[in-house]
C-alpha cells in the first residue's frame, strides 16, 4: 500500500536457512561507510516532491476514505456488525496512520525533498496532528542515529546491564509478567518516553521532549521546541473543540483508538529494529558509528511493509543513509547485501513471534569476557 509502492527484497535460499539468532560480527569490518554507498545506484540518494508527496497525498486519501465511512455508515449497520465495522476502522485507520507517521520521520531525516524548510513544514503539520512534538523528536532522533549501539550515548531502548536493573525485574521474567510489560509498553511506551524519557538515555537531571531548556537540547533548538510545543497544544485545543461538539466517545472511536495503534506500533517497530539476541552493543572502549549503525535488524511485517513505507524491512541501510528517501530503500538494501555479509542482519521471524521472543530473551546486557566492551542480550537471573 502507498502511491508507487514498492515490491520487497525477495530472500536468497541462503537467507532463508540462515539463523536468525546466530550473532552477527562485532569486530570492526573490512569495508567502510563509502565502500557501502559505492554499491548502491546513485538514483537512490536522489529525492524527489513530487514522488515524496504522492505518498502523503495517498495515504491522506485513505484516512480521509476510512473516516468517510465510518462516519456516514456504521451507524445504519446493526449492532453486532456495527462494532464489527469499528474494529475494521481502528485497524486500518491506525495502520495508515503509520504510515503517515513515517512519512513525517522521513522529514525529519531531510529525506522528504531538496528543500529544508519544505521537510519541516509537512513534518510539523503530520507529526502534529498525531501529538508528536516534530523538531522535539527530530533532534532526538537524530541523536539515536549518530550514537546507535552505544551503551552511553544512545537514546531510546538503551538496554541495562544486568546489576541496574529494577528489583522487580526478575519477578516479570514470566509469561503473565511479560504479557503484562508488553501492554504497558505498547499503550504507554510512547507518551511516557516523552514526558518522562522512559527507556530513553539517562542524563544527569530530569529530560522531557516537552521541555525546551532540557539536557536534551542545545541552544540553537530551543526555539523550534517551542513551536513543536505550540503546535501540539493547538492540536489538543482542537480535539477538545471537538469533543465537546461531536462528544468524547465519537472523538474516540475516530481519533482515539487509532491513535493508540499508531502509537503501539511505532513503538513495537522501535523496539523490534534495535532488540535483538543476535546484536552487540557497545560501551566507549569499543563503540564506532559504522559498527552501531550495523547493530540494527530488519524485521518482516508482511503486507504491512507496504503499509509502513518500508521503515521495517529497509531499517539497516536506513541508519547507514538516514537521508536516502523510503521508496528507495529496498533497491539500496538489495544492493549492500553481498557487501555487508554477515554484518547484514535480517529476521523473517512473524513480528507477533518476535515481540514475545524479545520480551523473553532480551532482558539485560553483559559482556561475554569481563572488562570487553562488546554486550549481549541475556536473560538468566
Amino acid at each position: 500500500m502507498g502511491a508507487g509502492g514498492r515490491l520487497s527484497v525477495p530472500a536468497t535460499k541462503a537467507e532463508e536457512k540462515k539463523n536468525p539468532l546466530k550473532r552477527v560480527p562485532y569486530l570492526k569490518p573490512p569495508f567502510t561507510v563509502g565502500d557501502i554507498k559505492k554499491t548502491i545506484p546513485p538514483h537512490c540518494f536522489k529525492r524527489s516532491l513530487l514522488r515524496s508527496f504522492s505518498y502523503v497525498v495517498y495515504d491522506l486519501f485513505l484516512v480521509f476514505l476510512f473516516y468517510y465511512i465510518a462516519t456516514s455508515y456504521f451507524h445504519l449497520l446493526p449492532s453486532p456488525f456495527s462494532y464489527l465495522g469499528w474494529s475494521v476502522y481502528w485497524i486500518l485507520q491506525g495502520c495508515v496512520c503509520t504510515g503517515v507517521w513515517v512519512i513525517a520521520h522521513e522529514c525529519g531525516h531531510h529525506a522528504f525533498s531538496d528543500y529544508q524548510w519544505v521537510d519541516d513544514t509537512v513534518g510539523l503539520i503530520l507529526h502534529s496532528t498525531l501529538l508528536v512534538p516534530y523538531f522535539s523528536w527530530k533532534y532526538s532522533h537524530r541523536r539515536h542515529h549518530s550514537n546507535t549501539g552505544s551503551l552511553e550515548r544512545d537514546e531510546v531502548f538503551v538496554p541495562k546491564p544486568k546489576s541496574k536493573l529494577s528489583w522487580f525485574t526478575k519477578y516479570l521474567n514470566n509469561p503473565p509478567g511479560r504479557v503484562m510489560t508488553l501492554v504497558i509498553t505498547l499503550t504507554l511506551g510512547w507518551p511516557l518516553y516523552l514526558a518522562f524519557n522512559v527507556s530513553g538515555r539517562p542524563y544527569d537531571r530530569f529530560a522531557c521532549h516537552y521541555d525546551p531548556h532540557g539536557p536534551i537540547y542545545n541552544n540553537r533548538e530551543r526555539l523550534q521546541i517551542y513551536i513543536s510545543d505550540v503546535c501540539v497544544i493547538a492540536t489538543s485545543y482542537i480535539l477538545y473543540r471537538v469533543a465537546l461538539a461531536q462528544g468524547l466517545v465519537w472523538l474516540t472511536c475516530v481519533y482515539g483508538v487509532p491513535l493508540l495503534i499508531v502509537n503501539g506500533f511505532l513503538v513495537l517497530i522501535t523496539y523490534l529494529q534495535h532488540t535483538h539476541p543476535s546484536l552487540p552493543h557497545y560501551d566507549s572502549s569499543e563503540w564506532d558509528w559504522l559498527r552501531g549503525a550495523l547493530a540494527t535488524v530488519d524485521r518482516d511485517y508482511g503486507v504491512l511493509n507496504k503499509v509502513f513505507h518500508n521503515i521495517t524491512d529497509t531499517h539497516v541501510a536506513h541508519h547507514l543513509f538516514s537521508t536516502m528517501p523510503h521508496y528507495h530503500a529496498m533497491e539500496a538494501t538489495k544492493a549492500i547485501k553481498p557487501l555487508l555479509g554477515k554484518y547484514y542482519q535480517s529476521d523473517g521471524t512473524p513480528f507477533y513471534k518476535a515481540m514475545w521472543r524479545e520480551a523473553k530473551e532480551c532482558l539485560y546486557v553483559e559482556p561475554d569476557e569481563p572488562n570487553k566492551g562488546v554486550f549481549w542480550y541475556k536473560n538468566k537471573f
